[in-house]
């Protein structure tokens, strides 16, 4: 019986690889997602079958919840709206972990090996912290708190000193026999819940890809932990699965965006020049800004602000060949995808070829663009990671920016002591003529400025991104 519990959780967990496996490539994610969720259903109902159920009315009345609340957030979130919503989960995900640690510590306390009391007291920590850090990453990508790093005096002290305090109760709970007490459990939620808002605050939005990872991997850890107190297999090797994806991925963004992980996330400042910090702090996105007046946006209510070379445009869209876009997180704010779809699907309708060229941190959360262009549905094999496109930027006749800054901004290359001095960009001032649809000329989170706006092969058509690339429909028609 034994052989076959442990052969049913191997094939469980080859499922769950073979599911993150079709996460590589733009198509295989859908079918990766209902794997890895088949999967996941599984293990559960293998937990059932394996395990007395006192109140099985109990579970029935939380999974109806569960589901009906699961299922109303995913009909009434739109894609925009899917990196704070990924965040949310991941957050929820950490609290589980901490409150299945919390109750097996406090009711199975003397029966508990040594192992799993250590299980235990981290997964109580590293949950409580996974918790309160995706909850501030939600509210950042969700534009309900501040976008910019929010730092205290001393930061990196009192993050220490809160750790510091942490290490010793947790030491003080075991040595003492407090292990199992209530009261002393919840202040050590208290100090861990503290410090993930205390270590998370200071992550900026144009740094949040990185930071979804690295709390994805953390959670992934939570639940191998939880594994281990409650003797559970297929927990602990999914929980492990997931902690070790999320880390490479945190590698993976990491290197996309020359960031050292140890400066990101333990607050070491990198050799800035004081300029670009200045201005990176003052150069935040507003979401809401294309609503607002025009006397506060310095555009003309219900136009675009055009350049003197906009009647270059129709020639240079009509006699380009070969065209390549890249989407950026501006697109998404506006809601522009479908209108991007449509200015693409016309231009393949005048035998022009269309590609579009994908940074692996562009948007707010990894593979950000490719989500939200799926949802225009823009076919797969149209989109091109980085190193794969940037080779033929050189021999395309035109590029569109359709809401991207930092990724397409050759100061990164041709610049030293920036905040993306060394971060590998699309090409596109390599292209003979570039079309440029951002809200305006500022510089994006880094506070850079873009050497592209004012060279003379490029064009800016600034304004809403959904109404500019609206009008490059009508223009191309």
């Amino acid at each position: 019986m034994n052989w076959m519990h442990f052969l049913l959780d191997i094939l469980i967990i080859l499922i769950l690889i073979i599911g993150i496996w079709h996460f590589r490539t733009p198509r295989g994610a859908r079918v990766g997602n209902l794997t890895a969720a088949f999967a996941l259903l599984c293990a559960f109902l293998l937990m059932l079958m394996r395990n007395n159920i006192l109140e099985p009315e109990t579970v029935i009345i939380s999974l109806f919840i569960g589901t009906v609340i699961g299922w109303i957030v995913a009909i009434k979130v739109n894609m925009n709206q899917l990196p704070s919503m990924v965040a949310f989960q991941n957050g929820a995900g950490g609290m589980a972990a901490f409150i299945v640690s919390f109750v097996e510590l406090t009711r199975g306390g003397a029966s508990l090996t040594t192992t799993s009391k250590v299980a235990g007291l981290l997964g109580l920590i590293v949950g409580s912290i996974t918790f309160s850090a995706s909850m501030v990453a939600s509210g950042k990508l969700a534009n309900k708190l501040r976008q910019t790093p929010t730092t205290f005096p001393a930061h990196r002290w009192i993050l220490g000193l809160n750790l510091l305090i942490v290490v010793v109760l947790s030491i003080l709970s075991w040595t003492s026999g407090n292990l199992f007490n209530a009261g002393y459990l919840l202040v050590l939620i208290s100090l861990s819940v503290a410090m993930g808002i205390i270590f998370s605050m200071r992550i900026g939005g144009a740094d949040m890809p990185v930071m979804i990872s690295f709390l994805n991997a953390a959670t992934g850890l939570t639940a191998a932990l939880c594994g281990m107190i409650i003797k559970n297999r297929l927990l602990i090797a999914c929980g492990t699965t997931v902690a070790a994806s999320g880390s490479i991925l945190t590698h993976v963004m990491c290197k996309a965006m020359n960031r050292n992980f140890f400066k990101l996330f333990f607050g070491i400042q990198q050799k800035i020049s004081t300029k670009y910090s200045d201005r990176a702090s003052q150069n935040v996105e507003q979401p809401n800004l294309v609503e607002k007046s025009s006397s506060e946006t310095g555009l003309p209510t219900g136009e675009s602000k055009k350049s003197k070379d906009l009647a270059e445009m129709a020639p240079v869209m009509n006699s380009a060949e070969k065209i390549i876009i890249i989407p950026g997180y501006g697109m998404a704010l506006a809601h522009a995808q479908f209108k991007v779809c449509e200015l693409a699907t016309k231009f393949e309708e005048l035998g022009k070829d269309v590609k579009f060229a994908i940074h692996p941190v562009a948007g707010r959360m990894p593979g950000h663009m490719n989500v939200v262009l799926a949802e225009a549905d823009i076919e797969y094999d149209k989109l091109y990671e980085m190193d794969d496109i940037n080779p033929e930027f050189k021999d395309t006749d035109l590029v569109l920016i359709i809401g991207a800054c930092d990724v397409v901004n050759s100061a990164a290359i041709s610049v030293e002591g920036t905040p993306i001095s060394g971060m590998p960009i699309l090409m596109a001032h390599e292209a003979k003529r570039v079309i440029v649809c951002n809200l305006n000329e500022k510089p994006g989170y880094s506070g850079v400025e873009n050497p592209l706006y004012t060279n003379d092969k490029a064009i800016l058509f600034l304004g809403d991104a959904k109404k500019t690339v609206s009008q490059l429909v009508e223009m191309l028609g």
